[in-house]
């Protein structure tokens, strides 16, 4: 168990020792040596590099852990202020440049909620919804189990299980002669799809509502019975200001509005606890479950139709407008102070939240501390600096969403690359997600720091070469808040973490005590996870060009376009892609070389400087011209054409969502009119890379 765990450290509130002082000053001297002796550039680099990584602390992040985890912290409700105030006390006592930005937002809180089982013989089973073993929830602090923007409803019918709840699990049913119109259906977890598609696609069949549950994991024991959270609402953001701001002043739309009443289900919808939910699925009849269901699961599985037992189940929510708070603090740069590089993680959680998402709250505080400690040391970050904690992610990004909205303009001017980390330890196992610029910069980065899971000495580039070979995943899901950055505003974006997934996800066992007997005893992986992400930072921050490598993007682009070909119609060109792919490897040939000789020059003059300047603003720029100012069809808030979210998973394609979208239509349309529609999205798409290449090139057409 970590030492020091109770009290929160800044860093700076002790007296320093004479040993430290002696050291500092040694330190001083030798960057002293290297300014006055050396350009601008790689020694000076490397040394507050090496002082960045020598710096951590492993008990300093637990405190700031067991501090942001000490009670439940539900965006919107007054424990969540404790949190706001601990991280912007925590970056003024760092002596940052720190600020609040509140936000007036449409949030989501249960009344009341049961679910009963009615018997044949009268008798009626009143189903537990909260977790087992967890003290009385008005006492913790915790607030029940349940979906937000869930609508209110009482529904009474028999159930249906239906699997993962996919279009798929709905065709297999009716081919077994189940039909899940006028009944409730019971869908398990998982299949890809998040907790909105799932109750909107049941809602399509004529559900009356929604029972889901997490299967957990039988070997983690009670962990096992957690109940997992979460918001049943389309898109982000939040749903009364479509692509503004939320201004306390600003404009709204109105609850019944046709906008905000899209984003909602019209059927209510619950979490259940795997116990409750093992008691609906023993009453079921009919047909057998197909072999594949029963095995894929804890679930006991038999029979997948409704039986002799009814459900009763009642949900009453309230939608209110809350004041939510993103904290941002500020390193100004020194030569380029209208750049930002933005670190992010959000610090809002459904109950205590130890690892999503303060695992990544706790790790920005502790790189906020060490960059303190390298500007008293003499650095100052050639660009801007920003730290971002956002609130409300739970609900649907709104904090990140409403900020980058109300910011489009200059981030769309000024920003060089948004670093998110949510959940920044989960379990063993380095994994990261990026737009491909970043990819060779993660790969340098993953090689300077050590990874502690390792029995012989072995860097994060290492091991992750061994686990999955340095799989870059890359950022079309909506999982976090990148979404908002890159699927809106085109900036480069990176999201790291340790380990695939974790039992107590969304539950009220997601607390400080499961981090330290399961996920990070010795909060090892927060401190690898804090060496990544702050190298990231200082690269983007202080690189004189920025480390940004299109010749990846354009390899990625063009796998993406032979991946195409093999599931496409062979009567549907692929010419206009293949030429605009041609155009952006062209152009990133010519940004690599042009890159290279300039950092081949060994002394600065005002020319190079303005060199240097105009190819960072091409290699910044670029990203946004994969956006698209009409969006992705039906979503048309998500502009960008290579990443983003689909609306169909049938298509099997996670890139082009808007051709992806396409060809899974064709049951719905006529063969000329799905090949006309998917020909669009192909030119739409290679006109937004011919766009990125002209950026990159910095040329006009």
């Amino acid at each position: 168990m970590p030492p020091n765990l109770t009290k929160p450290n800044s860093g700076f509130t002790s007296k320093p020792s004479p040993l430290c002082t002696f050291v500092s000053l040694i330190i001083l001297l030798i960057i002293g040596f290297y300014t006055l002796h050396y350009p601008p550039g790689n020694p000076k680099k490397v040394l507050f590099q090496q002082i960045f990584l020598s710096s951590a602390s492993n008990s300093t992040i637990a405190s700031y852990l067991r501090s942001l985890t000490s009670h439940p912290h539900l965006a919107g409700t007054k424990p969540s202020l404790e949190t706001i105030h601990y991280v912007k006390t925590h970056f003024q006592n760092l002596g940052l440049e720190t600020h609040t930005v509140p936000f007036q937002t449409l949030l989501s809180y249960p009344v009341h909620a049961s679910v009963s089982m009615h018997f044949g013989n009268s008798t009626v089973l009143n189903l537990p919804l909260n977790e087992m073993g967890i003290p009385s929830y008005p006492s913790s602090g915790l607030i029940q189990p349940y979906h937000a923007f869930s609508p209110s409803g009482t529904v009474h019918g028999k159930v249906v299980f239906a699997n993962h709840g996919r279009e798929d699990d709905y065709r297999t049913l009716g081919l077994m002669g189940v039909n899940v119109n006028g009944c409730i259906v019971i869908i398990r977890k998982g299949g890809g799809l998040s907790r909105g598609a799932v109750v909107k696609i049941a809602e399509k069949k004529g559900a009356l509502g929604v029972l889901m549950y997490a299967e957990g994991d039988v070997s983690k024991g009670s962990f096992g019975s957690g109940v997992e959270r979460g918001t049943v609402m389309e898109g982000v953001g939040d749903p009364l200001t479509p692509g503004w701001g939320a201004d306390e002043d600003g404009e709204r739309l109105k609850l019944e509005d046709k906008k905000v009443l899209e984003r909602f289900p019209g059927i209510p919808s619950l979490p259940l606890p795997f116990e409750s939910a093992q008691l609906i699925l023993d009453s079921l009849e009919g047909p057998l479950a197909p072999q594949e269901w029963r095995d894929s699961g804890r679930s006991n599985l038999s029979h997948v139709g409704s039986g002799l037992v009814m459900v009763n189940f009642t949900y009453q929510g309230e939608k209110k407008l809350a004041t939510i708070y993103n904290v941002v603090a500020v390193i100004r740069g020194l030569e380029e102070p209208d750049r930002y590089v933005l670190m992010g993680n959000h610090r809002d959680a459904w109950t205590y939240g130890a690892v999503d998402p303060n695992s990544g709250t706790a790790t920005l505080l502790d790189i906020a501390r060490r960059y303190a400690l390298l500007m008293r040391k003499g650095w100052n970050p050639r660009r801007t600096i920003i730290f971002c904690s956002w609130d409300a992610e739970e609900f649907g990004m709104i904090g990140s969403t409403e900020w980058v909205e109300q910011n489009l303009v200059n981030l769309g001017a000024k920003a060089v690359a948004y670093l998110n980390v949510d959940c920044a330890v989960q379990g063993p196992g380095f994994f990261a997600g990026a737009t491909p610029q970043l990819d060779n910069l993660i790969f340098e980065v993953t090689k300077k720091v050590q990874d502690q899971d390792s029995e012989v000495v072995a860097t994060i580039y290492e091991k992750w070469k061994t686990m999955n070979g340095n799989n870059i995943q890359r950022l079309s899901g909506v999982d976090s808040d990148f979404a908002p950055f890159l699927q809106h505003a085109g900036v480069p974006s990176v999201d790291i973490y340790y380990g695939r997934d974790f039992p107590v996800y969304h539950t009220a066992f997601d607390s400080f005590n499961w981090m330290i007997n399961n996920a990070d005893p010795f909060f090892w992986r927060h401190v690898a996870v804090a060496g990544v992400w702050g190298l990231l930072g200082l690269h983007l921050a202080d690189d004189p060009v920025l480390p940004l490598d299109y010749l990846s993007y354009a390899k990625q682009l063009q796998e993406y376009k032979d991946a195409f070909s093999r599931v496409l119609d062979g009567n549907i060109s692929l010419t206009p892609l293949a030429t605009s792919i041609q155009e952006f490897t062209s152009a990133a040939k010519q940004a690599s070389e042009e890159t290279k000789k300039l950092m081949e020059q060994e002394f600065t003059n005002d020319l190079l400087a303005l060199k240097i300047r105009a190819l960072n603003d091409r290699l910044m720029l670029a990203e946004r011209g994969f956006l698209d100012t009409d969006g992705i069809k039906g979503r048309e808030w998500f502009k960008h054409l290579i990443y983003g979210p689909r609306s169909n998973y049938e298509s099997g394609l996670e890139f082009f969502p808007g051709i992806s979208d396409a060809m899974a239509e064709s049951k719905n349309m006529s063969q000329k009119d799905w090949h006309a529609a998917i020909k669009h999205e192909i030119w739409r798409v290679a006109r937004a890379i011919q766009r990125a290449a002209a950026a990159l090139k910095g040329e006009l057409v």
